[in-house]
């Protein structure tokens, strides 16, 4: 998807080929969407790591690869996902087991993930 405007139309590929990546727990995938400058915020990661914010796309691969890079693959389930186009913000809101979250992503003009937080809950 990098290099391309994410849009209302990009949107729907971009949330199958999301959860693709997640299903295979292909963390480079997931990753290779993400701008280098990227922030993700997740309460999983303040348990991890001692912040729920990792700053770049190195460290959000190595903090993905410490999370679930034991695990082979995720039966992910996409419950909805919407596009908002005057703030370019994906929201996904998906199952994993009785895991339920809520995920938004913003982009920035070439595509690419500037900043995503997930909220969890039952």
């Amino acid at each position: 998807m990098s290099g391309q405007t994410m849009n209302r139309a990009a949107a729907e590929p971009f949330v199958a080929a999301w959860c693709d990546s997640w299903r295979k727990v292909d963390i480079d995938a997931v990753v290779a969407h993400f701008a280098a400058d990227a922030q993700m915020r997740s309460p999983l990661a303040l348990t991890l790591t001692g912040s729920p914010v990792v700053a770049g796309a190195e460290n959000i691969r190595a903090y993905w690869q410490k999370a679930y890079g034991h695990i082979e693959s995720a039966d992910l389930k996409i419950l909805s996902w919407s596009w908002d186009d005057t703030i370019a913000r994906l929201t996904v809101w998906w199952q994993l087991g009785d895991t339920r979250a809520s995920e938004f992503m913003d982009f920035d003009d070439a595509g690419r993930v500037v900043r995503s937080e997930a909220f969890y809950g039952k």
